[in-house]
């Protein structure tokens, strides 16, 4: 996945983890749509929530050997981590129905997150990061033309890694987020949101010989609220004429929060005017 090899690299200085995931045999389970956003770094940027709180921004990062929360998150969760640094997490929500119940992850904030935010150069503030002891256990998927990533569920729990022993253990190096954070303040660069998220309507689409078909709603979602079912089929999004999904994810892309949705579908001979006012997602 797309990444600053500075952010990686480093962080592989913490002693290798035991288990692989092609050492052992793994079953496919559900696969979720994770919605995502490129950061103006390149990195990949998903929205989850800790214990019912949130959201917060993680990134992405195969080099990081485990899940990072950063320290300010913890003390605002009232989550303490042990002598060691772990802490566990009752559930670890990303957005689109990934859901990791007694997750284990870092409470520290790594000198790379803060030194990205100290310089504001995500274009938004980073919460934490998301490394290898959450990732190994999903298939993902990328298509950066889209915005949504698949997670598919393995029958693989890679274990907490071991040797991770804190800010210190990155040979000093951690010495660099301060340094980076001091140098965003003097030139005025701050971690603050450019780009607002899209909003959220809770629909899966999928084009067929029959037009843009809606192939499942989200329960709870503004679609099933507004009575959309699957099977519907979109003819227009916005006043305009759609012939593909990438027609209504085009058009609908702009539309944040709070924002009406209007399109026709049609359920047999029946054509239906929704009228749906999209929510923030998480």
């Amino acid at each position: 996945m797309k990444s600053f090899s500075w952010l990686s690299w480093s962080l592989l200085l913490f002693l290798p983890i035991s288990s692989r995931a092609d050492d052992v045999q793994t079953k496919a389970g559900p696969t979720h749509q994770v919605p995502y956003r490129l950061t103006d770094t390149q990195h990949v940027l998903v929205r989850a929530k800790i214990n019912g709180k949130g959201p917060f921004n993680f990134i992405l990062d195969t080099g990081a050997p485990a899940l990072f929360v950063a320290t300010e998150v913890g003390k605002q969760l009232g989550i303490e981590a042990d002598d060691n640094g772990w802490a566990t997490f009752k559930t670890f929500e990303i957005e689109g129905g990934v859901v990791l119940r007694n997750a284990k992850g870092r409470i520290e904030t790594p000198f790379q997150l803060e030194g990205m935010n100290g310089l504001g150069l995500a274009g938004a503030p980073l919460h934490g990061m998301i490394g290898y002891n959450v990732l190994a256990r999903f298939r993902l998927g990328f298509d950066f033309t889209r915005d949504k990533m698949t997670w598919t569920e393995l029958d693989f729990h890679p274990g907490v890694p071991q040797g991770i022993r804190g800010q210190g253990g990155a040979g000093g190096l951690d010495a660099l987020g301060t340094i980076m954070k001091f140098l965003g303040g003097l030139i005025g660069k701050k971690a603050e949101p450019r780009w607002a998220f899209r909003g959220f309507l809770g629909i899966e689409l999928a084009d067929s010989k029959r037009g843009v078909e809606v192939t499942r709603v989200l329960a709870g979602s503004p679609a099933e609220k507004a009575g959309l079912q699957v099977g519907d089929r979109i003819g227009s999004f916005q006043g305009k004429e759609v012939q593909t999904s990438a027609d209504v994810i085009r058009l609908g892309s702009a539309l944040t929060p709070g924002k009406p949705a209007r399109f026709q579908a049609s359920r047999g001979a029946e054509m239906k005017e929704f009228n749906v006012k999209l929510a923030e997602g998480l």
